[in-house]
Protein backbone atom coordinates (compact mmCIF):
# COMPACT_ATOMS: atom_id res chain seq x y z
CA UNK A 1 0.00 0.00 0.00
CA UNK A 2 1.33 3.43 -1.18
CA UNK A 3 0.79 6.46 1.37
CA UNK A 4 -0.66 8.71 -1.82
CA UNK A 5 -2.83 5.93 -2.79
CA UNK A 6 -5.16 4.13 -0.01
CA UNK A 7 -8.18 1.91 0.17
CA UNK A 8 -9.35 1.34 3.67
CA UNK A 9 -12.76 0.27 5.50
CA UNK A 10 -11.45 2.25 8.88
CA UNK A 11 -12.05 6.55 8.95
CA UNK A 12 -9.96 7.63 6.87
CA UNK A 13 -6.90 10.13 8.01
CA UNK A 14 -6.70 13.46 6.32
CA UNK A 15 -2.92 14.31 8.09
CA UNK A 16 -1.79 11.00 6.21
CA UNK A 17 -3.05 12.46 2.18
CA UNK A 18 -1.61 15.78 3.54
CA UNK A 19 1.72 15.04 4.47
CA UNK A 20 1.96 12.83 1.42
CA UNK A 21 2.06 16.06 -0.73
CA UNK A 22 3.82 18.10 1.65
CA UNK A 23 6.76 19.98 0.16
CA UNK A 24 8.09 22.74 1.53
CA UNK A 25 8.77 24.05 -1.83
CA UNK A 26 5.07 24.06 -2.21
CA UNK A 27 2.79 27.43 -1.30
CA UNK A 28 -0.28 25.89 -1.68
CA UNK A 29 -2.61 22.42 -0.33
CA UNK A 30 -5.64 21.88 -1.83
CA UNK A 31 -7.67 18.61 0.01
CA UNK A 32 -11.21 17.62 -1.11
CA UNK A 33 -13.40 15.64 1.08
CA UNK A 34 -16.44 13.94 -0.01
CA UNK A 35 -18.98 13.46 2.77
CA UNK A 36 -21.96 11.22 2.76
CA UNK A 37 -24.78 13.63 2.24
CA UNK A 38 -28.24 12.86 3.61
CA UNK A 39 -29.75 13.23 0.36
CA UNK A 40 -29.73 11.69 -3.49
CA UNK A 41 -31.93 12.23 -6.48
CA UNK A 42 -34.94 13.97 -3.89
CA UNK A 43 -34.67 10.62 -1.61
CA UNK A 44 -33.37 10.78 1.75
CA UNK A 45 -30.46 8.68 2.23
CA UNK A 46 -29.93 7.26 5.43
CA UNK A 47 -26.61 5.25 4.75
CA UNK A 48 -24.64 3.68 1.89
CA UNK A 49 -22.13 1.45 1.32
CA UNK A 50 -19.11 0.99 -0.88
CA UNK A 51 -17.48 -2.28 -1.95
CA UNK A 52 -14.49 -2.26 -4.54
CA UNK A 53 -13.05 -4.92 -6.68
CA UNK A 54 -10.21 -6.72 -4.95
CA UNK A 55 -7.24 -4.82 -7.38
CA UNK A 56 -8.92 -0.88 -6.59
CA UNK A 57 -5.91 0.07 -4.74
CA UNK A 58 -4.00 -1.03 -7.68
CA UNK A 59 -5.94 1.42 -9.97
CA UNK A 60 -5.81 4.09 -7.41
CA UNK A 61 -2.40 3.73 -6.94
CA UNK A 62 -2.02 3.90 -10.89
CA UNK A 63 -4.13 7.32 -11.49
CA UNK A 64 -2.35 9.04 -8.46
CA UNK A 65 0.75 8.31 -10.25
CA UNK A 66 -0.40 9.36 -14.03
CA UNK A 67 -1.80 12.54 -12.41
CA UNK A 68 1.76 13.21 -10.51
CA UNK A 69 3.55 12.51 -13.72
CA UNK A 70 1.09 14.72 -16.19
CA UNK A 71 0.87 17.85 -14.11
CA UNK A 72 4.59 17.41 -12.26
CA UNK A 73 2.58 17.90 -8.70
CA UNK A 74 2.18 15.85 -6.00
CA UNK A 75 -0.93 14.45 -5.41
CA UNK A 76 -2.54 11.71 -2.87
CA UNK A 77 -5.92 9.98 -2.32
CA UNK A 78 -7.64 7.98 0.11
CA UNK A 79 -11.24 6.23 -0.59
CA UNK A 80 -13.35 4.53 2.37
CA UNK A 81 -15.10 1.33 1.63
CA UNK A 82 -18.12 -0.84 4.05
CA UNK A 83 -20.51 0.76 5.77
CA UNK A 84 -20.86 4.50 5.93
CA UNK A 85 -23.14 7.08 7.81
CA UNK A 86 -24.25 10.28 7.17
CA UNK A 87 -21.29 12.66 7.22
CA UNK A 88 -18.58 10.46 7.28
CA UNK A 89 -15.99 11.08 4.83
CA UNK A 90 -15.72 8.74 1.59
CA UNK A 91 -12.72 10.32 -0.26
CA UNK A 92 -10.33 12.58 0.59
CA UNK A 93 -8.05 13.62 -2.90
CA UNK A 94 -5.12 16.31 -2.56
CA UNK A 95 -2.82 18.04 -4.66
CA UNK A 96 0.13 20.77 -3.74
CA UNK A 97 1.88 22.99 -6.02
CA UNK A 98 3.67 26.12 -6.27
CA UNK A 99 0.55 28.14 -6.67
CA UNK A 100 -3.17 27.30 -6.28
CA UNK A 101 -4.29 27.20 -9.35
CA UNK A 102 -1.97 24.17 -10.22
CA UNK A 103 -3.07 22.58 -6.96
CA UNK A 104 -7.17 23.45 -7.44
CA UNK A 105 -6.97 22.16 -11.17
CA UNK A 106 -4.26 18.98 -9.92
CA UNK A 107 -6.89 17.83 -7.68
CA UNK A 108 -10.50 18.28 -9.56
CA UNK A 109 -8.38 16.18 -12.38
CA UNK A 110 -7.54 13.50 -9.40
CA UNK A 111 -10.94 12.74 -8.29
CA UNK A 112 -12.45 13.16 -11.50
CA UNK A 113 -10.01 10.26 -12.86
CA UNK A 114 -10.72 8.48 -9.45
CA UNK A 115 -14.57 8.73 -10.12
CA UNK A 116 -14.22 7.15 -13.70
CA UNK A 117 -11.35 4.62 -13.34
CA UNK A 118 -11.60 3.16 -9.80
CA UNK A 119 -13.61 0.25 -9.71
CA UNK A 120 -15.73 1.07 -6.21
CA UNK A 121 -19.46 0.76 -6.36
CA UNK A 122 -22.06 2.44 -4.06
CA UNK A 123 -25.21 1.37 -2.93
CA UNK A 124 -27.63 3.57 -0.97
CA UNK A 125 -29.99 2.94 1.59
CA UNK A 126 -32.67 5.44 1.66
CA UNK A 127 -35.28 6.21 4.51
CA UNK A 128 -38.28 4.26 3.27
CA UNK A 129 -36.04 0.81 3.52
CA UNK A 130 -35.12 0.96 -0.48
CA UNK A 131 -31.66 0.59 -1.00
CA UNK A 132 -29.85 0.84 -4.78
CA UNK A 133 -26.58 0.11 -6.56
CA UNK A 134 -25.35 4.53 -8.06
CA UNK A 135 -23.56 4.64 -10.93
CA UNK A 136 -23.20 1.03 -12.20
Amino acid sequence: MSERAIISDEPLDEAVIRAAVGDAAHGATVMFCGVVRDHDGGQQVRSLDYRAHPDAERFLEEIVERVTAETGLLVAAAHRVGDLRIGDVALFAAASAGHRKEAFEACERLVEEIKRGVPIWKRQHYADGVSEWVGL
